[in-house]
């Protein structure tokens, strides 16, 4: 189920963000920022049932709401339109973004009670993150 997601996570490592940006061909000054923002994630289900994420940083917050396995039109943190669905896939949280004929997977495996890793994926690079719960 989505309950075991749900919570405020602080990213505390990000690898290979850079080079991630750059293919998704976002702009220097923007990298620059990026490189320094460790956003949180707050993971929620509303009240409709919908399952609610938000990217909480002093840069930018951009939140998303939806539900499972039902497509929308998504704007990214770096500003790309992008028609989204997410699924649970083997109990893991899949966000699947499409665009320009390009597509990025996120993946939220929960490892340890209060670890999660996320791995976006997008060609042939993966941009690993660890997020530990919040209290």
């Amino acid at each position: 189920m989505v309950d075991k997601f749900v919570g405020t996570w602080k990213m505390t490592t990000s690898e290979n963000f850079d080079e991630y940006m750059k293919a998704l061909g976002v702009g220097f000054a923007t990298r620059q920022v990026g490189n320094r923002t460790k956003p949180n994630l707050v993971v929620c289900v509303d009240d409709q049932g919908l399952i609610c994420m938000k990217s909480q940083s002093t840069f930018k917050t951009t939140e998303i709401k939806c539900n499972l396995n039902e497509s929308f039109e998504e704007i990214t943190a770096d500003d790309r339109k992008t028609t989204t669905v997410v699924t649970l896939e083997n109990g893991k949280l899949v966000q699947k973004q499409t665009w320009d004929g390009k597509e990025r997977e996120r993946v939220r495996p929960r490892l340890l009670t209060n670890n999660m890793m996320m791995f976006s994926e997008l060609s042939n690079m993966t941009h690993p993150k660890k997020h530990p719960r919040n209290p």
